[in-house]
């Protein structure tokens, strides 16, 4: 949430003189400030004018505010909501803070519930959820989600020309044995520069079958427009990618290229050169500067490192298709790093958890999660990528 510039420094300034004073015990009272600003904030946004402001622009009264106290884990904290006349206002911001932990709190209550807990997660279960666990509580609350998270996983989608795809793993139990399973991601830029998480499903593998029906998923909810998907390399989203959306041109993510060369370089002080040759190819200015600079790798390893020549010969141009791209695209489009910051929330929030008690409960809480990035992402004030025109959907 941003704030007002004529409040911020004075917010600044207390919470840093709280947090002086009383460290981190007093981290729940610094929270107060800043969550009960923000919420003013967003009133204020709401209603298009500040306290007791007459412009055109207003489009309601403020009518007070609420007493609410929020459980956190730096303990209960008491908020004031701001309300309106029309009672249609709610914060945001707690809004979503709400779904990701309780989505958090009924991952671990069903973990309670069908007997894999230990002491370490009725310790939890009993700080994060602040009440008694029942199989009737637990059941109402998933309800309540589930409905939400579905309706966002089926929402409608339009036109995205750069669309990347990856996936992480997370352990589950599955028929009274812990598994690995997968959890596939696709994260979207739109034409207005705008990142948005397209979808998120979890399966048993990444085996074709799986990404193809996430795909046609997204193609049902109305995917269009892509120019460029970005990944890592791996035969099952390959095959499935090339069958749902044929012809769409792609971008092998350029860091795990470097890494997966490394395999190939038969001596150790031959790594950092190679790694330098690589990267020339990559920062070249343009596409036929690249081939050359390729071509010329390729030809100085024939003899020292075959292995490796043959393997850039037949890798490195699928890292080479940004060239047909914006040259003020490439440095966002050339590997998958906006996804994989993604998976790294998505892994801090999960290893809460360690084991989910099924692929459902799995779901729900990184939905949760993602949900909450994306929403994040599209109220940035700066575009995540611009573009002078739209792009060509022919």
């Amino acid at each position: 949430m941003v704030l007002p510039d004529d409040s911020t420094k004075y917010i600044k300034k207390e919470i840093l003189e709280i947090l002086t004073e009383g460290g981190f015990e007093r981290l729940g009272e610094a929270m107060q400030i800043l969550i009960n600003a923000a919420m003013l904030a967003e009133r204020e946004r709401y209603l298009g004018a500040a306290p007791y402001e007459r412009t055109e622009s207003r489009t309601g009264q403020a009518n007070g505010f609420k007493a609410k106290t929020m459980k956190t884990r730096v303990g209960e904290i008491p908020l004031a909501v701001p309300q309106t006349r029309d009672s249609k206002f709610y914060p945001s911001c707690l809004e979503k803070g709400q779904r990701s932990e309780k989505a958090l709190k009924l991952a671990i209550a069903e973990m309670y519930l069908q007997g894999v807990s230990t002491r370490k997660v009725m310790a939890i279960t009993e700080e994060l959820c602040g009440f008694e666990v029942t199989s009737s509580q637990v059941s109402k609350a998933t309800a309540e989600l589930d409905t939400l998270f579905r309706a966002w996983r089926e929402r409608s989608l339009g036109s995205y020309p750069y669309v990347y795809l990856d996936a992480r793993y997370e352990k589950v139990r599955e028929g009274g044995v812990v598994i690995d399973q997968a959890v596939l991601v696709a994260v979207g830029v739109s034409e207005d520069g705008q990142r948005a998480v397209l979808g998120v499903s979890v399966e048993l593998s990444e085996a074709e079958v799986h990404w193809r029906s996430f795909l046609q998923s997204l193609q049902q909810r109305g995917l269009h427009g892509i120019k460029l998907f970005i990944s890592d390399d791996h035969d099952g989203l390959k095959a499935a990618r090339k069958a749902v959306f044929s012809g769409v041109p792609w971008q092998r993510c350029q860091y795990h290229l470097q890494q997966n060369a490394q395999k190939y370089v038969p001596k150790e002080d031959m790594k950092e050169g190679v790694a330098a040759d690589i990267r020339a190819v990559f920062n070249a200015p343009d596409a036929k500067e690249a081939e050359r600079l390729l071509t010329k790798a390729v030809a100085s390893y024939e003899k020292s490192a075959p292995r490796l020549s043959t393997w850039m010969a037949a890798s490195l141009p699928e890292g080479m298709t940004i060239f047909a791209f914006p040259a003020k695209h490439r440095a966002k489009i050339r590997t998958t790093n906006c996804v994989e910051r993604l998976n790294r929330e998505i892994k801090r929030r999960t290893r809460v958890v360690s084991i989910f008690p099924n692929a459902a409960s799995c779901l729900r809480l990184v939905t949760a999660v993602v949900m909450e990035t994306s929403e994040d992402w599209l109220s940035e004030r700066n575009s995540y990528l611009t573009f002078d025109q739209p792009m060509d959907h022919g």
